[in-house]
């Protein structure tokens, strides 16, 4: 297991208080400056906000999408026109033949399909940025904007945390950034198809996440 340094990790609980009342652009300019190019962003494409701005600051960025191999065609199509608009530097996770013992919502689905792509994609980087926002569910309340990722052994960064859906709807519509095409559906918080209905409570849009299954987080953010 890879250890930090208590340098490091002060550093990162000082940053953390500082970024408190920072904006994205500000925390992400600091990954950039500390971290160069060997940082790493995942992106599930649900919105474009964080990735438009990373995209704006550092336009070589290495963009992970897990491709859990259930999402609906819808994302993997605007991912795929994305990428060609934008011209990013993707990378497309693929799970091992392991999981097709797992199918979508059991037990390990999220484990072999989306933990262990990411530790791989991710391995060897300094740092990794998010977009999750402490407004998403209970378990996201406490999310510090920057602090050491135990789980796959590098600095982990979320420049939105501090964020509320409204001040996402602002920016896209303020950039006049394209929208996923389910949310004109109606979705509002967007996964793997099996498990991703419309919200049941129009006034939590993560609602409908996990439809059918017992739990609220895939793994990549618990811990």
């Amino acid at each position: 297991m890879k250890t930090p340094s208590q340098t490091l990790l002060d550093e990162l609980e000082a940053k953390n208080l500082e970024f408190e009342h920072a904006s994205p652009l500000q925390i992400l300019t600091w990954v950039f400056e500390r971290f160069g190019d060997d940082v790493a962003m995942a992106c599930s494409f649900e919105d474009l906000a964080l990735l438009h701005m990373v995209h704006q600051l550092q336009p070589s960025t290495e963009i992970v999408f897990l491709d859990t191999g259930g999402h609906f065609d819808e994302t993997l199509e605007f991912v795929s026109r994305i990428e060609r608009e934008w011209q990013l530097n993707l990378t497309r996770t693929r799970a091992t033949s392991e999981a097709d013992s797992w199918p979508c919502g059991t037990e390990r689905c999220c484990e072999l399909r989306k933990v262990q792509p990411l530790s791989r994609a991710v391995s060897g980087r300094s740092a990794w940025i998010t977009s999750v926002k402490r407004v998403d569910a209970p378990t996201r309340a406490s999310m510090k904007t920057v602090h050491w990722d135990e789980k796959f052994e590098l600095v982990k960064v979320n420049p939105l945390a501090t964020w509320s859906d409204d001040d996402v709807a602002y920016y896209l519509a303020s950039h006049k950034l394209a929208e996923h095409p389910l949310w004109a559906e109606g979705y509002a918080s967007i996964g793997c198809a099996a498990v991703t209905a419309k919200p049941a409570d129009p006034s939590d849009r993560r609602s409908g996440r996990w439809a059918g299954a017992d739990k609220e987080e895939c793994g990549l953010h618990e811990g």
